[in-house]
This record gives structure tokens, C-alpha cells and sequence, in this order.
């Protein structure tokens, strides 16, 4: 059996990891700034991380929702308290995908409503509704299409209100991602999120912060639509969660009751996987790594700013985008093979920065004199 050949590869073996690098099977060492789409939060092979998952996988390392399992319980409350929701309530899940159908699915269950509004450039996930709300035709299969998602500019306050006033009581939800991800690195405004969460006041829709790629922690406060200073009704995220173990959740608000069978999962929420994130959730707050992802993210974008050749600089905290001009689409595959450094990409030439949260700013002054001798 062959593999489906779906990515596109780089030849590439990664055979040892630490902290923010990675080695091949050639012995080369890399200074990882993608940490696999934003995945490795706290490091590669973070040592109390190590021992979190073998500690746990030396008692028990899965065992079904049918059963009380006190890991989740402790997750939750963790979580609460280092994102500052303490009041919300948790479902925990397995990618990205799964927590944005999930949310979306708890939304029209809580208004009894269809419509869904997203936004032009979003990435939502690869699955049925997920994938229907990501504004990307080619990966939407035609048993995906429907006619319950309203796409509307993004940033554009008037658009949105429109809508609403056009369709406001069938709206069942606004998804939105605080900085665009695959969709270039593009921050909502603060007035733009502060609009959303007055209409959906207005209109009981649900206001749902996609926050599986720019939260936890990656933008200095632990949801990047925080910055805007409103809540959302539910925050899903995923990547960073596990720092590479599969989980994800949806932080949901009080208002919101649950009952049993409405959301359901096998694989969500087991003892490893808790594990994995406790442990996640544990180095953040110890290391004040929040902090130091504003920090360093703050000085990065201001070098990369120093460069006449960068069309522009977007993002916050370790989230970041770079767009060149097309003379300079080379330069990512440059970082790789000339420099050793990962490092992702939007299309058409936006390199992006994802690393872990606990990025040296001497690692940081490593990309940039690299990007220096590139751009020249």
C-alpha cells in the first residue's frame, strides 16, 4: 500500500527535537519557526512535558467518556484559570476541525437557527460545516456545499451589519479568527470584533472565536480576540493545546446548558491527552510564556519592519506574517535549504512565524540576520 499523496514533501527527515530545533537524519540542525502550523507550544521535547505523558502512559493511558476520568476535570479547571475563563465549561476533542463543527453544532442547537456568517480569507477546518465556512472552493467537495454560509469581507463593519439587519433572526453564528492563519495573518480590528459581539447581543446569535491556530497564548493573551476586550460565546482551539499530542476543546459560555448526547466523542478528552495539555497549560503559566511571546513577538515584528524590501509586516506576538514582493518568493525555500530555519506560508509570499511560545530572543536575531542576507 502507498500513502496518498496528498502533501507536498520536503526530502526532510526529522529524526530529534529540543526546545526550538530539530535535527534530520543527516545529523543537520534546524531552528524550527513553525512548530508544525503553531502545534509546539512549549518546545520540542519540553522535559516536563516528557514526563507528564510518561508518568501518565505507565497508569493508564485511554480509557472512554463513559467513565469519570479526574484529568479533565483538572484540565478544565486549568484552563479557566490561565485563559481567565473560569466560568465557562468544557468539551474536549480531538483537531481543530472537530472543535469548530462542534461549536458550530452547539450554536444552532442553542437558537434553533442555520446560518452561519464567515468571512472572506477564513480557514475553518477540512470537515462537512468546518470546511463549508472556509472560504477556499477547491477543498469544498460538493457534498460540503450549502447555502447556510454567508461569507462577508473581513474588517468590514458595515457588511456585517447589513447582514444582520437583512437576515439577523436566521443568523445562528459569526465564526471568526482573531489573526487569520492560512489566510495571510490578518488581525480583526478591535472595533470589528467589538461589532460582533454587540450583534449577536442584539440578534442572539453566537459569537464563536476560532482560536485554533492564534490562541493560546501565542499572541500574549491567551485568546487573540481578547485584544478587542469583549468575550466570545464559545473559543475552540487545537494546535498549541497538546504541544503536538491530539486534543482540542471548546470553551463554552454559562449560557449555554448541556445535555447527555448532545456532543460526544471517543477519542476526546483521554487520560494522555489530558495529560499532554495539563502539562502545556503548566509550563505556560510557570514560565510566563505569554509574556514572552508578546515580547519577543514585539521585537521581531519591529526588526522586520527595518526592511525596505518587506511589503508589509502583519500579526501579533509570535503570529506572524511577512509578505514580499514576488522578486523575493524564493526566500522561504531559502530559509530552509540555505539557512536551516522552518518557517510556514500564505500564498501568494507571506512567510509566517509560528514558533513555540518559548522562542529565545537570541533565536529571533538567528532568523534575522538569515532574512537579512536574503533579502539584500
Amino acid at each position: 500500500m502507498n500513502l496518498y499523496d496528498v502533501y507536498p514533501l520536503n526530502d526532510i527527515e526529522i529524526t530529534k527535537a529540543s526546545g526550538s530545533n530539530v535535527w534530520d537524519a543527516n545529523g543537520q540542525q534546524y531552528l524550527d519557526l513553525y512548530g508544525g502550523h503553531a502545534v509546539i507550544s512549549i518546545g520540542h521535547t519540553h522535559p516536563h512535558y516528557v514526563q507528564r505523558l510518561t508518568e501518565q502512559l505507565n497508569k493508564v493511558g485511554f480509557y472512554s467518556n463513559s467513565i469519570k476520568i479526574p484529568l479533565q476535570v483538572q484540565l478544565a479547571e486549568k484552563l479557566g484559570q490561565v485563559s481567565g475563563k473560569v466560568d465557562y465549561q468544557l468539551f474536549l476533542c480531538n483537531s481543530g476541525a472537530e472543535a469548530n463543527e462542534n461549536a458550530l453544532k452547539l450554536a444552532s442547537f442553542y437558537n434553533g437557527r442555520k446560518k452561519i456568517i464567515a468571512f472572506k480569507g477564513a480557514f475553518h477546518g477540512r470537515t462537512s460545516l468546518a470546511v463549508a465556512a472556509t472560504d477556499n472552493p477547491k477543498i469544498v467537495a460538493p457534498v460540503n456545499e450549502t447555502e447556510n454560509v454567508i461569507f462577508l469581507p473581513h474588517n468590514d463593519d458595515q457588511a456585517l451589519v447589513d447582514a444582520f439587519t437583512k437576515q439577523g433572526n436566521e443568523i445562528a453564528a459569526v465564526i471568526l479568527e482573531g489573526i487569520q492563519g492560512v489566510g495571510g495573518i490578518r488581525e480583526a480590528s478591535k472595533s470589528f470584533l467589538q461589532k460582533i459581539r454587540s450583534l449577536c447581543d442584539e440578534y442572539n446569535a453566537v459569537y464563536i472565536a476560532d482560536s485554533v491556530q492564534c490562541g493560546y497564548g501565542r499572541t500574549g493573551l491567551f485568546y487573540s480576540h481578547d485584544w478587542a476586550g469583549v468575550s466570545a460565546d464559545i473559543y475552540t482551539m487545537a494546535k498549541g493545546m497538546g504541544n503536538g499530542f491530539p486534543i482540542a476543546g471548546i470553551s463554552i459560555a454559562p449560557k449555554f446548558k448541556p445535555w447527555h448526547g448532545q456532543l460526544g466523542t471517543t477519542f476526546g478528552g483521554n487520560h494522555l491527552a489530558c495529560a499532554a495539555a495539563l502539562a502545556v497549560l503548566e509550563v505556560i503559566e510557570k514560565d510566563n510564556l505569554m509574556k514572552n511571546a508578546e515580547e519577543v513577538g514585539a521585537y521581531l515584528i519591529e526588526e522586520l519592519k527595518k526592511f525596505e524590501q518587506v511589503k508589509e509586516v502583519r500579526g501579533r506576538g509570535l503570529m506572524i506574517g511577512i509578505e514580499l514582493p514576488e522578486a523575493l518568493a524564493h526566500v522561504k525555500k531559502d530559509l530552509l535549504f540555505k539557512h536551516f530555519i522552518f518557517t510556514g506560508e500564505a500564498k501568494p509570499n507571506v512567510i509566517r512565524l509560528l514558533p513555540a511560545l518559548n522562542l529565545t530572543k537570541e533565536h529571533a536575531e538567528e532568523f534575522l540576520k538569515a532574512f537579512a542576507e536574503l533579502v539584500k
